[in-house]
């Protein structure tokens, strides 16, 4: 034991965040001097700052005129008897007659013997007492005594003696423990004495972490410039709050000659963990062995139940919840399942070698595997195994592998599957699982599996399932043209396995194989000719099955490009979607919804689109949802709903760049383009569509050809008409040699005419017009009629052009594209303009001004005003405001929103339901690419501002948020 009477703070020369706690103690000694004798213990875990705090509060105002008895218990002398009293009255006892009792008891060597309550031990006790009033007679009296945890159980008992007979004496007493050290002691009679101590009149002071303030204080303490934010806030979320911890870090920190600024905060990273092991590692080392045992038996579990947590141990259920205490108690523990921090975790485990830590890990599995509990709780022990050796594990791996395919987790699945590879490289049942789990995030890797998979000792069933797999992995792999004679080989031998009358199984498997064969001979622009032809030669399914489904959604969509009328393709296209349940691979939706918005069928295409979009989010299928949502912005697009567009295609985009297959997927980045131009962001287009690999698209219909649209269009936005009119000419070369004559798709006719007639080449911009119209009269919708008659319009001068032009206006106001409509009132304007008609002029073009401003074609919309003022016509300069995106209702609920009403206020006065507000709220939040108020608010704020913003984070399949 020794004496201590410093009260120099470690942290400086005022303690940080203890006001409250040394008021508190301050409290207590004012009520002690007025006669209430009571007893205080100051606690918490190692390095919370208890022995500073008394520190503090003896050298304060409280303690100046009391006698001040302060000592402290050293572990490494707990057996010495009387110990603790010593170091408080020795100085006190040597002050008194050489032969009086209190000074011979207190003579180290000398101690009282028995048990408290021998005769001998009351006598010393007594002549102690005598002391300690000598003292209160005089004046208050305060003992002090730090660390007691190490305190001898004499000690302790006459500190119970005291304060027993204390009442009326200005006398308090305080302690200081460390909480976990007080469990280590259980059942040991020295917790019993402090029990004793503790049972009277006494205040049990526990002392918090330091705030983030509190920390910036200290941080202050240490460096003399101001600190950054985010410095302080991660000093605190590295230490916990824990004074010592961040004594340490900060004067590791100051060394290394790193200050308090963002690049400090940088290197808390650094020096953060070796600061937080080195700690777990001294309370370890300074812990019984059993402690530690616990310790690395909840670091493998990941659990705090004791019943768990014994078998794996060689320690008593009873002990083991006392280590588990301890843990607790030093904040190693989080009052959840896990450590309190990676580092602490590899710091628990540092003194296993790999074989002893391998067994503990099966040993867990086991413990796991029979209490019962899912495959992946027990799968996450053998995932770190250096093999997976044992008989059962592969069949855990496997189980846990479905759960998570289940619950829409590939990546974890495919964790699981990839063990289990390891243990069986030759299984083709789970390279097969394996390259599912794959299909959506690692494509090519998935192909690779395929292809082991396939080998000529597997049976034919089989076979025809590994190829339709395949087939449609490839198409996201981009990996060749493979997968075509794959699968018209394994068409061939099937019809020569099953023969003419196979069973309804092996009929669906057929079917299925026929499906993929003509989605992947669609995509290719070598084979979608010789593909059409093979599904017009075919019988339409009922539908009755997902195969059939996905062959009718192929078929329709061959018979749709092919231009002729639209209704056998729609018909095909909505037995394909009738199924409630999203198919696989989900070609039946995505191809139906290409074939119903181009028949005009928005409503059912959206719907289609929404439900596949659905399932992509909660299966993490990252691949079909990209794809999914670049149609819809497509289709949104063709519609007019520029903002939803320009939302879904960003999000298509940020989705889509974060995968390793990214570069593979151009339509996300074709849609945003076609968006940009629109409007009035060419450039940007440009830049987009530049940096896009012409490998990975001139091979493919449904990339190759809205490339060419896109990059022409943004090409004539900047003023390059005959660069525009080649990429359109091109288009239609391209498309004619893969035999696709569909009017709707992809209109390069209409596009090539209005340049040719702006370059003042009409005669020329007859023939593509020709074209279109041959085209639109086979398809017949109101879209494609009113296209042709404007072809036809630009093309034709004087009045029969102008004739034509209104035919435009009034087919496409029928129709749901919404900018074409505005296009053709621009263009009729025009005319009407260049032949004197004023007043009908400015009437077409404000209505295109206002068709572009509502549908966020701010390109269209700007040239509309400009040709209306040169009319005559008058109208306000179109801004690019973010309001412009929203519709009436949006802008008011996000106006309200921004102002700080609340969702059920902002219902009660436009007298809406709060659903309606929370729904215009959330488009509010995606066309602004916002995610909160504060945000909205910011940028309705801002004036000027160029359109939505991107989003901070797009929305993601589960799983990969």
């Amino acid at each position: 034991m020794v004496q201590e009477r410093s009260v120099s703070s470690r942290l400086g020369s005022t303690l940080v965040g203890r006001k409250d706690d040394v008021g508190q103690l301050d409290h207590l000694a004012r009520e002690a001097r007025r006669g209430r004798a009571s007893s205080v213990v100051v606690t918490g875990p190692a390095g919370i700052g208890k022995s500073a705090l008394l520190r503090a509060f003896l050298d304060g105002d409280s303690c100046r005129h009391a006698t001040v008895l302060h000592g402290r218990c050293e572990e490494s002398a707990s057996g010495d008897s009387l110990g603790g009293v010593r170091a408080l009255l020795a100085p006190t006892a040597q002050r008194t007659a050489p032969g009086s009792p209190a000074r011979h008891a207190l003579t180290p060597g000398a101690p009282a013997d028995g048990p408290p309550h021998a005769p001998a031990v009351q006598r010393v006790f007594h002549d102690l007492y005598r002391l300690a009033a000598g003292e209160l007679s005089r004046r208050p009296l305060v003992l002090a005594l730090d660390d007691v945890h190490h305190c001898d159980e004499l000690s302790l008992h006459w500190l119970d003696f005291l304060l027993r007979r204390a009442d009326g004496l200005p006398l308090l007493v305080v302690l200081t423990q460390r909480a976990e050290a007080a469990v280590l002691a259980r059942g040991a009679p020295v917790r019993r004495a402090l029990a004793d101590v503790t049972a009277r009149r006494t205040t049990t002071l526990r002392l918090r972490s330091l705030t983030e303030a509190d920390v910036a204080e200290v941080v202050r303490q240490f460096f003399p410039a101001p600190a950054a934010p985010a410095f302080v806030a991660r000093a605190r979320a590295v230490t916990g709050g824990n004074p010592r911890l961040l004594e340490r870090l900060l004067c590791e920190l100051r060394a290394e000659g790193v200050g308090s600024g963002v690049g400090g905060a940088d290197r808390i990273a650094e020096a953060g963990p070796r600061v937080l092991a080195h700690w777990a590692r001294e309370l370890l080392d300074r812990w019984p062995p059993w402690v530690g045992e616990v310790a690395r038996a909840v670091a493998v579990l990941g659990e705090q139940d004791a019943d768990r947590i014994g078998p794996l141990t060689t320690v008593p259920v009873d002990v083991v919840e006392d280590a588990l205490t301890v843990l607790r108690e030093a904040g190693v523990l989080t009052p959840g399942r896990r450590l309190a921090d990676d580092v602490v975790h590899a710091a628990v485990l540092a003194p296993l070698d790999a074989q002893a830590l391998a067994e503990l890990r099966t040993r867990a599995a086991l413990l796991l595997s029979d209490a019962g509990r899912p495959a992946e709780d027990v799968a996450a022990h053998l995932l770190p195994l250096p093999s997976v050796s044992e008989p059962w594990m592969p069949g855990v791996l496997m189980e846990a592998a479905a759960r998570a395919e289940a619950r829409g987790a590939p990546e974890a699945a495919a964790r699981y599957l990839y063990r289990v590879l390891e243990a069986d490289p030759g299984s083709v049942e789970v390279r097969v699982r394996l390259a599912r789990a794959l299909a959506e995030t690692d494509p090519s890797e998935a192909v690779a599996l395929l292809r082991g998979a396939l080998a000529p000792s597997v049976g034919i069933r089989t076979r025809a399932r590994i190829a339709a797999q395949f087939g449609t992995t490839y198409l996201a792999a981009r990996e060749g043209p493979a997968a075509l004679s794959m699968l018209e080989d394994v068409l061939a031998a099937l019809d020569t396995e099953l023969g003419p009358d196979p069973l309804p199984a092996d009929r669906d498997l057929r079917t299925l194989v026929e499906s993929v064969l003509l989605i992947v001979g669609s995509h290719d622009r070598g084979t979608i000719a010789a593909t059409r032809k093979r599904a017009a030669a075919m019988t339409a399914p009922e539908g009755d099955t997902r195969a059939q489904r996905q062959k009718l959604a192929a078929m329709a969509v061959l018979t749709a490009l092919d231009g002729q009328a639209p209704e056998p393709a729609v018909t095909y296209a909505l037995r394909a979607v009738c199924c409630p349940q999203p198919p696989p691979k989900s070609w039946s939706l995505i191809n139906s919804a290409i074939v119903l918005g181009l028949a005009d069928r928005t409503d059912d295409a959206l719907h289609a689109l929404d439900r596949l979009l659905s399932h992509g989010r909660e299966n993490s299928a990252i691949w079909t949802y990209s794809a999914a949502l670049s149609v819809r912005a497509l289709l949104l697009h063709g519609l007019g709903a520029l903002p939803e567009a320009l939302a879904d295609a960003r999000a298509a985009v940020q989705v889509s760049g974060a995968e390793r297959w990214g570069e593979m997927m151009v339509l996300p980045r074709v849609a945003l383009a076609g968006v940009l131009v629109d409007r009035g962001e060419a450039t940007h287009a440009e830049e987009l569509l530049a940096g896009t690999g012409p490998a990975w698209r001139e091979q493919y219909v449904w990339t190759h050809h809205r490339y060419l649209m896109a990059y022409g269009r943004a090409r004539h936005a900047l003023g390059d008409a005959e660069g525009a009119l080649a990429l359109f000419r091109e288009c239609g070369r391209s498309l004619e040699e893969a035999e696709v004559r569909h009017a709707a798709y992809l209109p390069w006719w209409a596009e090539a005419a209005c340049v040719l007639a702006e370059l003042g080449r009409a005669e020329e911009a007859e023939e593509p017009a020709a074209h279109g119209t041959r085209l639109a009269r086979r398809w017949g919708t109101p879209r494609v009629l009113g296209l042709a008659a404007m072809a036809r319009g630009v093309a034709t001068p004087g009045e029969e052009g102008v004739e034509l032009l209104g035919e435009a206006v009034r087919e496409l106001s029928a129709s749901p594209a919404r900018i074409d409509h505005a296009r053709a009132e621009l263009l009729l304007g025009q005319a009407l303009l260049a032949a004197g008609e004023l007043r009908a002029a400015r009437e077409h073009l404000r209505a295109s001004a206002d068709l572009g401003q509502r549908c966020g074609a701010l390109a269209l919309g700007q040239k509309a005003r400009g040709a209306l003022l040169a009319a005559g016509g008058r109208m306000r300069k179109m801004t690019g405001s973010p309001l412009d995106l929203l519709t009436g209702m949006e802008r008011k609920v996000a106006g309200l929103a921004a102002g700080g009403a609340r969702n059920r206020s902002i219902a009660q006065s436009l007298h809406v339901t709060v659903r309606t507000v929370e729904t215009h709220l959330t488009n509010a939040y995606r066309k602004l690419g916002v995610s909160e108020r504060a945000q909205l608010a910011a940028v309705l704020r801002s004036p000027g501002v160029r359109g939505a913003q991107a989003p901070h984070q797009a929305s993601r399949p589960r799983g990969q948020r």
